[in-house]
């Protein structure tokens, strides 16, 4: 099949890792596969090198403009591409934006879209961009059983769930190899988060954590904060996140997006891996950190449960929750944790698990069941 998929950005986001990982591994499949996304900042390539043709639409800054009005600009120079693109027997948008750009360009009548997380907006053109998205293709995948329960409730469709895949290898082959040990050096034990400083990342919460762990007596633990690239104005937020850390005499250290070579040693590095998210599809970054031998402390939200029971400590999601995320860091950092390797263990297969080639082949029974014609025209043997 000649496959094209989707995607709102070239930067290392969860959904974007998803995107070129997916298409990498329907390569592998023997299927003929292409990789659109929209660049920004001049970008002129994805955050590391893609085994698969991709094309690339220019998004040029405009000062002053809004958000909403950036993504409606974006959402048309995309389709205009898309319209005189060549075509394919799949289209595959991966988020609210490239579904809308694919739909304006050659209708929704067989537009695949995979559903990561739901978003909430209050921009009456980004509510029915969202809308949209969900109403009008031909059908839907999700990430997790939790986000196709959302789906269903919400939008009374029926989506399939398709997962993530991970590099469990690679991240597994930066803890064996002593990647994390530069990272050691230059900060000593660490907790990483990695996301960047927005809501749906609860870096809030994070910081009243970190001071709480301070005041538990383990002030020695820098937070180390990675990536954040996003379409979105977050700047209110990190205004706010900055001063509530300054008034708590938290000092984070804010990488911004790591190169891609460099981020399993990051991963490997820590001492604990904070996932204190308030939203999620999957939660890929965890996986990451799971795979390379670290401990992770979560939110306990439903799709995190469902995903990494048994792998990872849950810090619940109710009143005083930054002081229980600190009990469970301070537990993690403390290495009194008689069950940690056993965690440790479960999290290392876990991960080991999420094969993107197995990924792969669920996609190619989604696109049968969801495309007419698609089952014709299957590899032999896939």
């Amino acid at each position: 099949m000649r496959i094209r998929l989707s995607t709102y950005s070239t930067k290392p986001r969860g959904g974007v890792v998803h995107t070129l990982a997916v298409g990498e591994a329907l390569a592998r499949a023997g299927h003929d596969v292409e990789v659109w996304a929209l660049a920004r900042g001049g970008d002129v390539a994805f955050f590391r090198d893609v085994g698969v043709p991709i094309h690339l639409v220019p998004v040029p800054e405009i000062e002053g403009e809004s958000v909403g009005d950036r993504i409606l600009r974006s959402i048309s120079l995309l389709a205009d591409a898309l319209a005189g693109a060549e075509p394919v027997d799949v289209r595959h948008a991966q988020d609210c934006l490239t579904a809308n750009a694919e739909g304006a360009a050659l209708g929704y009548g067989d537009l695949v879209r995979t559903v990561h997380h739901l978003d909430e907006f209050t921009t009456p053109s980004l509510v029915a961009c969202h809308e949209r998205a969900l109403v009008e293709p031909a059908a839907l995948l999700c990430v997790s059983d939790a986000v196709a329960a959302e789906v269903a409730a919400g939008w009374g469709r029926t989506a399939p769930v398709v997962g993530n895949g991970v590099d469990a290898a690679r991240f597994a082959a930066a803890a064996s190899s002593g990647a994390g040990e530069p990272w050691r050096a230059r900060f000593g034990r660490y907790v990483l988060a990695v996301g960047g400083i927005e809501p749906r990342k609860g870096t809030r919460d994070l910081v009243g954590a970190m001071a709480a762990l301070a005041r538990r007596g383990v002030g020695d633990v820098p937070l180390v904060v990675a990536g954040g690239d996003t379409l979105f104005d977050y700047r209110p937020y990190r205004e706010e996140v900055f001063a509530l850390a300054a008034s708590l005499g938290v000092e984070p250290v804010v990488l911004g997006p790591v190169d891609d070579p460099e981020l399993p040693g990051l991963v490997a590095g820590a001492a604990a891996f904070a996932f204190p998210s308030t939203k999620e599809g999957f939660g890929l970054a965890a996986m990451e950190a799971l795979a390379a031998g670290v401990p992770v402390v979560a939110r306990e939200l439903p799709v995190l449960r469902e995903i990494f029971a048994g792998a990872v400590r849950f810090a619940g999601d109710g009143p005083g929750f930054a002081e229980a995320f600190a009990d469970e860091l301070a537990g993690v950092l403390a290495g009194g944790d008689a069950s940690g390797p056993a965690r440790a263990a479960v999290g290392r297969a876990l991960a080991a698990s999420h094969s993107w080639d197995a990924v792969a082949a669920a996609h190619l029974s989604a696109y049968s069941a969801a495309v007419p014609g698609c089952q014709q025209r299957h590899v032999p043997g896939v």
